[in-house]
């Protein structure tokens, strides 16, 4: 018999909230979602949810939004279901118990979220990488018990599914995969009119605009680096990138005997974020698998950090501090806004980044790590200004 599990889904409109909501369209009878948390730039989409799932509870970030959620709820036949507004109602929400938290935000604030619902014993299905990147050592002294934490980034996940071949003593390294972008095989002096429009053109995933952009840099890739690093305890130079572009291998571990075990697939999010909603068993209906009776073909090359020095920069941080990563992401998150707003070159993205940390180091390298959230949050503040200075400067 299957017992239904309690889910609450965090940015429920944007891309691993829908895609885990049509995976649990699959199989209702083991889900049963008790609440949805979006930010507020899609309140009819969010209405809809609410409506199709029958959902008792929805928070939204922005305050100002809740008269418009609560029209479009009615308009969309969920009269009962009750609204909440404000960052603290969405923190409310991931803590208020449920079996499992799917966690779909993007960026920093996503971490008070995930430590609220580590707290409350619910299993954190994590697609939010900054939870870990910029508060690593605070999401992890909220667990309660071992296995808690359900990678949801597709890289994540494989390495997840492929250590169950063998202890944590046993692994060599892990290796983790990159598509290479929109722009793999360009040298950087290929790269300086490189066009918003452009970068979102992702030739293999289909994601959110920032995720999107940090793809093309490849700064997702060394937020991911940095990710794996922590989430699975192993040594930063024990860490390798490679790049393939089918994004079939979604990432690898290599074990001390020589052996490598991958997890391969075609590129589809649902398969993770099923994993990430059921753990540790499988559900059929997923996704397709490869289609073995056809010819294909898969590439690794090196990664070219001199076009790509992002992967660098965050193996920098990484080795530096947890508040020189928390820094690598404020700062970049913001230079990637203002690259989409065409206030920023596409190279000036990394560049800005890079100097933002270089003028911060003396302050980071005092006490490594933070005391709270506040102190995480007050950081990157800082951060967000000294790149802001630096983007109005160019």
């Amino acid at each position: 018999m299957i017992h239904s599990s309690t889910v609450v889904i965090l940015g429920s409109t944007g891309s691993i909230g829908t895609q885990g909501l049509d995976v649990i369209s699959r199989h209702p009878e083991r889900f049963t979602i008790v609440g949805l948390a979006a930010g507020g730039a899609h309140i009819d989409l969010l209405a809809r949810q609410a409506a199709e799932f029958h959902v008792p509870q929805v928070a939204v970030f922005d305050k100002t939004k809740a008269a418009a959620l609560r029209e479009a709820l009615d308009q969309a036949g969920a009269r009962h279901t009750q609204v909440q507004a404000g960052p603290d109602a969405v923190i409310a929400m991931a803590g208020s118990g449920a079996n499992v938290v799917l966690n779909g935000i993007t960026g920093s604030i996503g971490l008070e979220p995930s430590i609220a619902a580590l707290k409350a014993g619910s299993q954190l299905a994590l697609a939010n990488k900054e939870s870990v990147v910029a508060g690593g050592h605070l999401l992890f002294g909220a667990q309660t018990r071992e296995d808690q934490i359900n990678p949801v980034d597709s890289e994540h996940s494989a390495i997840w599914q492929s250590l169950r071949s063998g202890s944590h003593a046993e692994v060599a390294r892990l290796v983790v995969t990159a598509s290479g972008g929109p722009f793999r095989g360009m040298k950087r002096d290929q790269m300086t009119h490189i066009t918003p429009e452009q970068a979102l053109n992702h030739p293999t995933w289909n994601m959110g605009p920032v995720v999107t952009i940090n793809s093309s840099t490849l700064m997702n890739k060394g937020l991911e680096v940095i990710e794996a690093s922590r989430l699975f305890d192993i040594p930063p130079e024990r860490v390798a990138v490679t790049v393939h572009p089918q994004s079939i291998v979604h990432s690898m571990v290599e074990f001390v005997d020589g052996a490598t075990i991958c997890q391969a697939s075609p590129p589809d999010m649902r398969l993770p974020i099923a994993l990430g909603l059921s753990a540790p068993a499988r559900m059929p209906n997923v996704a397709a698998a490869c289609d073995w009776t056809k010819a294909a073909e898969w590439t690794f090359e090196p990664l070219d950090d001199e076009a790509f020095p992002a992967v660098s920069l965050a193996r920098h941080c990484l080795d530096a501090s947890e508040k020189h990563t928390a820094v690598l992401n404020a700062a970049n998150e913001q230079a990637v806004h203002a690259f989409l707003d065409h206030r920023l070159p596409y190279l000036g993205i990394v560049d800005t980044v890079k100097a933002v940390l270089d003028s911060m180091d003396a302050e980071l390298r005092g006490d490594p790590l933070f005391r709270d959230v506040e102190e995480m949050e007050q950081l990157e503040r800082e951060a967000r200004a000294k790149a802001d200075e630096l983007i109005d400067k160019q």
